[in-house]
């Protein structure tokens, strides 16, 4: 186990330069087990760094999994399951799958942070989510100091959260993944509109899972400016999800919203045009700002605190609020 005071600018792809004064790192679960046994407080638990905000130096402990690990656990003819650890990057572990012909996480591609972070977020992208593909995880108690496992009934998944980030936000530390993945007869999933447009731009009717994961990373690098040569998180805020009473409310004022029927109750608004038609998009105040491609990427041009670009996407959510009656909420997360 390390400690030490570090800087965390390299450890939060928004590269915000922020201290911590108990800095740790994990390697293993006995790590993990040994830290929360030395340490009364529930730590800060840092992945991969790419759904965080740092608004000033943190005087808690931090405890950075980088459990390692890719484990083929059981496999039939039509599927396998893979253990992987938490500290493995996700793209990496995207790309593994892609050249062992594994299917499920191909529309996945290139979304930055690390497998642990993955359950917690429920991340998702072009029609797919990772609970689509989940199997379950080991999680270590932060109060019991005991290793559970949690299958997919019993994480709750929901648009970008889970059991996770609700329940049990802080109260477990996920140390492995384990992914149902197709060997054979993939699902295509290809019927998200900018993917689908792609693909028959291209007249490729017959995709296979590496065609998708290419098409998204063309898509994804086109409109989505990389961490390590701007600071950003991807995605600030969630899109907002609103009755269908509210949405013809909406529609009358609005009737060229884009809009996505999630039940015969409920309706998913994008951010993205939210933000734009309040004149976010490339805006720009100081050192940060909304990027010129993608109002919902908040970015750093280079030396924002994490106080700026907090108050910036404040405005941001009060602006669509007093125009659009919505609230935005934030899919980062916000340390103090």
């Amino acid at each position: 186990m390390e400690t030490q005071i570090t800087s965390l600018k390299e450890y939060n792809t928004f590269g915000i330069e922020v201290l911590a004064n108990n800095f740790n790192i994990a390697k293993n679960e006995d790590e993990i087990l040994d830290f929360l046994r030395e340490n009364k407080n529930v730590p800060l638990i840092l992945g991969g760094g790419s759904n965080i905000l740092f608004k000033k130096n943190i005087n808690k402990a931090i405890l950075k999994i980088e459990i390692k690990g890719i484990e083929i656990i059981e496999e039939n003819k039509n599927s396998i399951y893979v253990s992987v650890g938490a500290g493995e990057n996700w793209n990496d572990f995207v790309k593994w799958s892609l050249v062992k012909n594994y299917g499920g996480i191909e529309n996945l591609s290139l979304i930055p942070g690390n497998v642990g972070s993955a359950p917690i977020q429920n991340i998702g992208a072009y029609g797919v989510e990772l609970k689509d593909v989940f199997y379950s995880c080991r999680a270590i108690s932060v109060d019991e100091k005991t290793i559970q496992i949690f299958n997919k009934e019993q994480c709750n998944f929901t648009y970008r959260s889970s059991i996770f980030k609700e329940k049990l936000k802080n109260k477990y530390i996920i140390s492995r993944v384990t992914f149902k993945l197709s060997k054979t007869n993939h699902i295509i999933n290809s019927e998200y509109k900018p993917l689908k447009d792609l693909l028959l731009y291209k007249g490729n009717l017959n995709p296979s899972v590496q065609d998708i994961s290419k098409l998204v990373i063309e898509i994804r690098t086109n409109k989505l400016p990389d961490p390590k040569k701007i600071g950003n998180c991807g995605s600030f805020f969630k899109n907002p999800i609103i009755s269908s009473i509210k949405f013809k409310n909406l529609f009358k004022n609005f009737n060229t919203v884009p809009n996505y029927k999630i039940s015969e109750n409920e309706v998913k608004i994008p951010a993205a045009w939210l933000i734009e038609e309040c004149g976010f998009k490339g805006k720009i105040e100081g050192k940060t700002g909304t990027h010129k491609k993608h109002a919902l990427v908040i970015i750093n041009k280079g030396g924002a605190t994490g106080e700026e670009i907090y108050n910036f996407s404040q405005k941001i959510k009060k602006s669509v609020l007093k125009k659009f009656n919505i609230l935005l909420e934030e899919e980062v997360n916000i340390f103090e």
